[in-house]
């Protein structure tokens, strides 16, 4: 949990989740959204592979990330939960309210 919440410090690399949420992404395409030279990404992509947020495909010469939504959420329902919160789902023996 403690590489994930390093990773998610950064705004960085949360809008590069952002970006990645909607579809996977090359590294050229996903570094045009930021102003930055490509070693501070590249530096940013090896934080997020190493959070497992992210994996890294090669094709051809490219390098397409793809969001790994399950690590974030469970690191964010484990977040949660350590504090004592967290969503019971409705029991299924109850009856539902009129």
């Amino acid at each position: 949990m403690a590489t994930v919440f390093k990773a998610l410090s950064d705004p960085t690399r949360r809008r590069v989740l952002q970006l990645l949420r909607d579809s996977p992404l090359s590294a050229g395409d996903l570094c045009g959204h930021f102003d930055v030279s490509k070693p501070t990404m590249s530096a940013h992509f090896a934080v997020l592979k190493e959070a497992d947020l992210v994996h890294a495909e090669k094709a051809g010469k490219s390098v397409i990330y793809h969001l790994k939504l399950s690590v974030l959420e469970e690191a964010l329902l484990g977040f949660a939960h350590s504090f004592g919160l967290g969503v019971e789902a409705p029991s299924a023996s109850k009856e539902p309210a009129r």
